[in-house]
């Protein structure tokens, strides 16, 4: 009986000697010595074997970071940081395959089918570094855009991806800075800003007619 393991290998292996899929899962398990009922036990389809791995790549990195002494103390920001650091450190053991992946499926800002098992459980995990950082007031709470800042983050998730693959600089240092600017803008987009003063204080006014007119305004 094929493990689930072994059938992962045996994919990643193939693709990247012949740099596509294998014709067919008849011809795959046929090399592998498996039955065909070995691998629809654990995957649909080659695609579903794809998305799997980077499923469990951001779970693996997630569950990592997670289990780091002083998790609980680092801010929205750190938290952030710490993931895209983390990830990027862990798909250097498939760089090979990542690249191969990434760039048959194609890596833009909308989601590769790839990645759409990856997705949610990134979402997930944004979002609750997010309602931590408004709960503390770390970051800004603003109606209709606070929703969306997950969605920046996806953003941020895609950009580094991508140019990651393409960074042929010293130990990915120039990958390094791409994170660490990436998460301060994005991050210092997220916080309270004077054009936040500014609103608030109109509405202050807006609310207060009456106390204007009195004041001569």
């Amino acid at each position: 009986m094929a493990t689930q393991a072994q059938i992962k290998k045996g994919y990643i292996d193939y693709v990247l000697t012949h740099d596509e899929q294998p014709k067919s899962v008849y011809s795959f398990v046929k090399k592998l010595k498996i039955t065909e009922a070995d691998f629809y036990a654990f995957y649909a389809s080659f695609e579903s074997i794809e998305k799997n791995i980077w499923f469990e790549l951001t779970v693996e990195t997630i569950d990592e970071i997670q289990k780091q002494e002083l998790w609980e103390q680092y801010s929205s920001r750190e938290k952030m940081l710490s993931f895209f650091y983390s990830y990027v450190e862990l798909l250097k053991n498939q760089r090979s395959f990542v690249i191969y992946s990434l760039k048959k499926h194609g890596i833009r800002l909308s989601t590769p089918e790839v990645l759409s098992g990856a997705k949610p459980i990134f979402e997930n995990f944004a979002e609750q570094i997010i309602n931590e950082g408004l709960e503390s007031g770390e970051l800004a709470e603003r109606k209709f855009f606070s929703k969306r800042y997950k969605d920046a983050l996806w953003v941020q998730y895609a950009f580094i991806l991508n140019f990651w693959v393409n960074d042929d600089s010293n130990g990915f240092e120039k990958t390094d800075e791409a994170i660490e600017r990436g998460i301060q803008v994005t991050f210092d987009l997220f916080q309270r800003s004077p054009i936040d003063n500014l609103f608030e204080y109109g509405k202050f006014l807006s609310q207060n007619g009456k106390l204007k007119e009195k004041m001569g305004f």
